[in-house]
């Protein structure tokens, strides 16, 4: 697979709720960077996260409205959707993932507002 196949390939398996097949995708010694929050490093960290965001929503729909690939970096503008209950959390995305030489994401580094994920995750969950 291309490098930009690889990134589809992992969004789709996150859409999916599977995360073996993400966590498959990406290299053992992933780095994966929500920013403004410290990196998470490696297979059980981020398995640890996908599960404890993903656990929530019933659906995920990852719209991607920018993509462009340039060697082994894709970088994508996104409107990650999570629902949860009756509501959508939708949170604006910059995604920047790069493709180590085996085929597998060495580093997943999103951009993104923490308070507005914050305040609608309370919202939705009444917490």
């Amino acid at each position: 697979m291309t490098p930009l196949e690889t990134v589809q390939a992992f969004i789709r398996a996150v859409e999916a709720h599977d995360v073996d097949a993400a966590i498959a995708l990406t290299a053992p010694s992933i780095s994966y960077e929500n920013v403004p929050i410290a990196p998470i490093v490696g297979h059980d960290g981020l398995r640890a996260t996908l599960e404890s965001f993903l656990g929530p929503a019933a659906e995920v729909d990852w719209q991607i409205g920018r993509e462009l690939a340039v060697g082994s970096v894709v970088v994508n503008e996104r409107l990650d959707r999570f629902r949860i209950g009756d509501g959508w959390l939708e949170l604006p995305v910059a995604g920047f993932f790069e493709v180590d030489d085996e085929g597998k994401i060495s580093l997943w580094r999103d951009y993104f507002d923490l308070q507005t994920y914050m305040t609608r995750f309370a919202e939705l969950t009444g917490g």
